[in-house]
């Protein structure tokens, strides 16, 4: 079996300013730090629904300010922060307590701690016009080295997903064959498994032939790390390969920090003493003995080397 990573990770599960503060380092320029962009401009907004403009939070801490004005007779504003990792598809994650003539005139905040990569405001007036907007204030803890730390983050990851077997964000992979298994199941490379997006098989013509899923096999991604199998009475298909890589399993893994698949805590412990340590040891190995304790912290949950 060969595999290839075809779409790498775009939202490290550790976040910079994680990072920075596992290290103790930090900036004094708090100005510099901080930026605030608008997802839904101040005014008076008439009864209906609003979607407000999305900000990219990777890299920081984002909290997000509802700032409530006047409400009109008998109006309410009820406000619900909407994430996504993709900036198109957007999930409800929190929302504010509802706005009304009994608490208008005050300001709102929610620190957002999710961990996708996109987050919005997405408002809804009711009955009556009311006076509002909301913000989202970006806070980046940085320092002269945060190049550094950040490529510390990823090598920490890979590290960890190298020993444990396991994926610690989400990732596409193909799995090359060079024909299909002897049994009626194939069991994924790396846990967990979230879904397959295609198989193929390609013939001594170079002629590719792409399977349907439910159909042709089924995907069980609730075993530990995922396995794609034959349907009932169904068998692989025959045909004459080519001579490498003639069968393709492509597949989504990886944690997404949505049930289930939320990475367990000590692994991201794990990552950032990794982080901490290569930093301290940048320029020489990092004692065994100190290793030997981020491998502690793998094995607690099932992370196995591999």
């Amino acid at each position: 079996m060969n595999k290839k990573l075809t779409l790498a990770v775009t939202t490290e599960p550790v976040t910079l300013a994680e990072a920075l503060a596992q290290i103790r380092q930090s900036t004094n320029d708090l100005a510099g730090s901080v930026t605030n962009e608008q997802s839904i401009a101040p005014g008076s907004h008439i009864a209906g629904a609003v979607n407000g403009a999305s900000s990219d939070v990777f890299g920081y801490s984002p909290i997000v300010f509802l700032e409530a004005g006047a409400n009109g007779s008998g109006g309410t504003v009820d406000v619900v922060i909407e994430e996504s990792d993709d900036n198109i598809t957007f999930t409800a994650w929190a929302s504010f307590t509802q706005v009304t003539e009994a608490n208008d005139n005050q300001t709102f905040e929610k620190a957002y701690t999710g961990s996708q990569r996109y987050i919005r405001a997405v408002a809804t007036t009711g009955i009556a016009s009311c006076s509002f907007a909301v913000s989202i204030m970006l806070y980046a803890i940085t320092s002269d080295e945060s190049d550094l730390i950040t490529s510390l983050i990823t090598i920490a990851r890979e590290y960890g997903e190298d020993y444990t077997g396991q994926a610690f964000a989400p990732q596409t992979w193909v799995q090359h064959y060079n024909d299909f298994p002897a049994v009626d199941y194939l069991k994924w490379a790396r846990a967990p498994l979230t879904s397959v997006s295609e198989v193929t098989y390609t013939d001594s013509d170079n002629t590719e032939t792409t399977m349907v899923e439910n159909t042709d096999y089924v995907v069980d991604v609730d075993t530990f790390p995922g396995k794609i199998y034959l349907p009932y009475n169904e068998s692989w298909p025959s045909f004459t390969s080519r001579p490498y890589n003639a069968v393709a399993f492509t597949g989504v893994c990886g944690y997404t920090g949505v049930a289930p698949y939320i990475m367990p805590h000590n692994f991201k412990q794990a990552m950032l003493v990794h982080i901490g340590l290569m930093y301290r040891y940048r320029d020489e190995e990092v004692p065994d003995n100190a290793m030997k304790t981020i491998h502690r912290l793998y094995w607690l949950r099932g992370g196995k080397q591999v």
